[in-house]
């Protein structure tokens, strides 16, 4: 029998969660909602001792699987629980912020940022369209300046990362003299690009090529319906 007692109050207090949850859900919890239960605000620190769990036998981690945790060893005092299990591998890509569908709103200029592994989100392999998950993010819309193309308030749009694109094309843009960003139909027009909105309550954002450089195209979209 592994030696239970030799684990921290904490890594204790994990594992009969860990089992717990499982055997409430159906599936293992997040890393967030297992630093919720015990009283840890830093994803990293929750990482760290999931790994001394794993160390220890008690756990198996399924790399960067969403939840991906199994127990692997029966908790002293505890009945004989189904083991936890990994959900099935599916594509997961960052949720890097907010995007405005109406006025531009500030945002990070760099989408690269560190993103927690809780802020990954899984999508099924069609919304990628085609494309590995590394080339693709997510961002929230705020605003309604987009609705006659079906994009509303509150939606995850799902983004291709790339800093070009054609007439027409539904984009993230980051105007790096304003500090601000915008989800609008790109066209290029002589001597400046016009941004434009799919709703008639909005203007065109008109600025020079200088000042407008994308960062992604929209592929897919997801929408919560509460």
């Amino acid at each position: 029998m592994k030696d239970f007692k030799r684990l921290s109050q904490r890594q204790q207090h994990m594992l009969r969660f860990l089992q717990s949850y499982t055997q409430e859900q159906g599936y293992p919890p997040s890393i967030r909602e297992i630093g919720e239960e015990v009283g840890i605000g830093s994803t990293s620190v929750v990482n760290y001792n999931l790994n001394r769990l794993v160390d220890a036998g008690y756990i198996e981690r399924a790399g960067r699987v969403s939840r991906g945790l199994r127990l692997i060893a029966d908790i002293p005092g505890s009945p004989a629980a189904s083991k936890v299990v990994a959900l099935p591998a599916v594509p997961r890509v960052p949720h890097v912020g907010l995007i405005a569908a109406g006025e531009p709103i500030s945002l990070p200029e760099d989408i690269a940022h560190h993103i927690d592994e809780d802020d990954y989100i899984g999508l099924p392999q069609h919304m990628l369209g085609g494309l590995d998950e590394s080339e693709v993010f997510a961002l929230t819309v705020r605003g309604d300046s987009m609705i006659d193309a079906m994009i509303q308030d509150g939606d995850i749009v799902i983004l291709r990362r790339q800093n070009t694109a054609e007439n027409g094309e539904m984009v993230a843009a980051w105007l790096p003299e304003d500090g601000e960003t915008t989800l609008k139909h790109f066209y290029r027009e002589k001597e400046r690009i016009r941004l434009q909105p799919a709703n008639q309550a909005y203007q065109p954002i008109l600025v020079h090529p200088s000042n407008c450089e994308i960062k992604g195209k929209v592929l897919s979209v997801l929408r919560s319906f509460r």
